[in-house]
């Protein structure tokens, strides 16, 4: 599960371009840290943070990802200091206007979720105006969890279940695993709801109220990469890792005919 072993440099070319995890998910962990190494504001970090998104948006379209969904801002990122706070939610303006372009012209289809009418009404404005800018984009769905938290997450699915069955609408027989992933707010992703591969980065080994449902069987790889460090062949060899991994959800595989059981 864990990976934190420096690892010779690993070409894009010696992947198994049939084994490239459909989803990969990111929790985005130290800015503050790699920021305060260099004896500069936290705000720093969070500056170059956002280049690194779009390099690594960039590697994972090319790479073939179809989905890559990055933990933006927590429900509980709100304790942080209020200027903290006021700058983290500046970025997604910023980006968005500089990035968007590149974006399309990538075919990248912009998607958020989280409790976004939360939001200041600018930044509501800018994930908005992405949103409807690349709809038409076919490509890898880019995936901000901004103002997200898994309880909530599951907490509102479960609310919703609970409406449609005193409605009648459903009965309890009707929930099911599968019912309740599509309640959840990655429930629109249908197929590639579930990450196949779950990253944080800067040596945290924590999930931090992120997908907590959804990864149920993810690989899990731990980095000490910094955020603001990782960049293309980082990715590159996460996946790499996950390659060398053998996926059985929970049951065993037959040696000889290399199936679960």
């Amino acid at each position: 599960m864990f990976n934190n072993t420096k690892k010779d440099a690993i070409d894009g070319n010696e992947l198994d371009p049939n084994r490239i995890p459909n989803h990969i998910a990111i929790i985005m962990d130290g800015n503050g840290r790699w920021a305060q190494k260099r004896h500069l504001p936290r705000i720093a970090g969070h500056k170059q943070g956002m280049e690194t998104v779009k390099t690594v948006t960039k590697a994972a379209s090319h790479l073939g990802v179809k989905v890559l969904t990055l933990y933006a801002f927590s429900t509980e990122n709100w304790k942080r200091p209020k200027d903290e706070v006021s700058f983290l939610m500046s970025l997604p303006v910023k980006f968005f206007n500089n990035f968007v372009p590149e974006l399309i012209e990538n075919n990248v289809k912009v998607a958020v979720m989280g409790e976004i009418d939360q939001l200041p009404q600018a930044t509501q404005t800018a994930v908005h105006d992405a949103i409807e800018q690349t709809s038409k984009c076919t490509g890898m769905i880019l995936n901000f969890a901004l103002n997200y938290g898994s309880r909530l997450d599951i907490r509102l699915a479960v609310k919703q279940l609970v409406e449609e069955a005193k409605t009648n609408a459903i009965s309890v027989d009707d929930i099911t695993d599968q019912l309740i992933s599509s309640h959840l707010m990655t429930g629109f992703l249908g197929q590639y709801q579930d990450p196949d591969l779950l990253i944080r980065t800067s040596g945290e080994e924590r999930i931090s109220n992120f997908l907590l449902w959804q990864i149920a069987y993810s690989e899990l790889v731990f980095t000490d990469t910094l955020w603001p460090d990782f960049d293309g062949q980082t990715l590159t060899e996460m996946i790499a890792d996950y390659q060398q991994r053998d996926r059985r959800f929970g049951g065993i595989k037959n040696e000889k005919q290399g199936r679960k059981s």
